[in-house]
């Protein structure tokens, strides 16, 4: 932990980290890493559950919670896991990360997506879409009723993502059915 920190602080870039704050990041701690610092990082880490946890119970540091799902054994990461950790994403980006880099390959994962659309919360159904994005060109059909399912229940945080991604499984669909992209 100490040298992921360490790692942190030495690419730290203030200018960053204070617009993060000012468009109301709800972390107390920013380093203002990029994703490609923090993908630098946990080339350098490698996999370690322990060390992924341990990071992602950290949830007053920005880069700690982005870091996480970057070095989680996939293998590792069954259902029950990625619920905790979808219960405790406190900001899109997170969310963002944690579908990009570890649930999209997990073999449950239109399933958990399903599920997360029925949820009250509005960052769960947000990390639904996000998901279905990773999963878009292999799922249209899913992907197009996740986002129909989220768009039925008007949210600021979700509206324009489902928008998006209905749009993106229509065009999906329209390649699976033409078989190319004339």
């Amino acid at each position: 932990m100490q040298t992921v920190k360490r790692h942190f602080f030495a690419m730290r870039n203030g200018v960053i980290a204070d617009v993060l704050r000012k468009a109301g990041s709800p972390f107390r701690i920013i380093f203002g890493l990029n994703l490609p610092q923090l993908v630098d990082i946990a080339e350098q880490t490698g996999d370690d559950a322990e060390l992924a946890r341990s990071l992602w119970a950290n949830s007053t540091t920005r880069e700690s919670m982005m870091l996480a799902p970057m070095i989680f054994p996939r293998a590792e990461m069954d259902r029950g896991e990625a619920e905790r950790w979808i219960a405790a994403i406190p900001a899109a980006e997170i969310a963002d990360v944690l579908c990009h880099r570890q649930l999209r390959y997990q073999p449950y994962a239109v399933e958990l997506a399903r599920d997360l659309v029925g949820s009250d919360k509005a960052m769960d159904r947000y990390t639904a879409l996000r998901l279905m994005f990773n999963l878009v060109s292999a799922h249209p059909a899913e992907a197009a009723a996740t986002a129909a399912a989220v768009a039925a229940r008007p949210d600021a945080l979700t509206d324009r993502v489902a928008a998006m991604l209905a749009e993106e499984a229509s065009y999906m669909s329209e390649f699976e059915n033409n078989g190319d992209f004339r």
